[in-house]
């Protein structure tokens, strides 16, 4: 009697990545650089304009810019992990949403915190952020503008027909 070899089951394939990923990690890359443009040039006219309290100020402003920007495209990254799968949508929007709670929160706290250090420049800190909002909008718009990305993308078409 011959033995029965049993019958191999198929692995599953890890779910497709969805096409935004890849962009998403550009903003990431590309935010990094410019915030270190903006640490850098902040740093040296704060510390022209402001001295010691501008070089801390222009850190702190890109810092905050920086992480807000992270947790905006992190969350979406994160919740893309979500996708495929049946609560994909109300996880997806219920990751981002929360991330954008958090930011609020942050941002209100900082604020509070920061309002009357002696070691902060109000305006060096000010246009810090400034800088570090309207160049992270730049680069979204540049990075998506760029992006090869199809209008309708992520979609699984049905069969075609087969003639028999």
């Amino acid at each position: 009697m011959t033995p029965v070899s049993p019958v191999p089951t198929p692995t599953p394939s890890p779910a497709p990545e969805p096409t935004s990923v890849p962009v998403f990690r550009q903003i990431l890359a590309y935010g990094s650089i410019l915030a270190l443009a903006i640490a850098v040039v902040g740093a040296i006219l704060g510390g022209i304009f402001a001295g010691g309290a501008g070089v801390v100020s222009a850190l702190v402003g890109t810092a905050m810019s920086v992480v807000f920007m992270g947790i905006t495209a992190g969350s979406i990254l994160f919740a893309n992990r979500f996708a495929g799968r049946e609560s994909a949508i109300g996880a997806f929007f219920g990751i981002v949403m929360g991330g954008w709670l958090l930011k609020f929160i942050v941002f209100l706290v900082l604020v509070v915190v920061l309002k009357d250090q002696p070691w902060v420049a109000p305006v060096v800190l000010f246009l810090s952020i400034i800088a570090g909002v309207v160049g992270s909008l730049v680069v979204d718009v540049v990075v998506v503008m760029k992006s090869r990305v199809a209008y309708v993308s992520d979609v699984t078409l049905p069969e075609a027909p087969r003639d028999q």
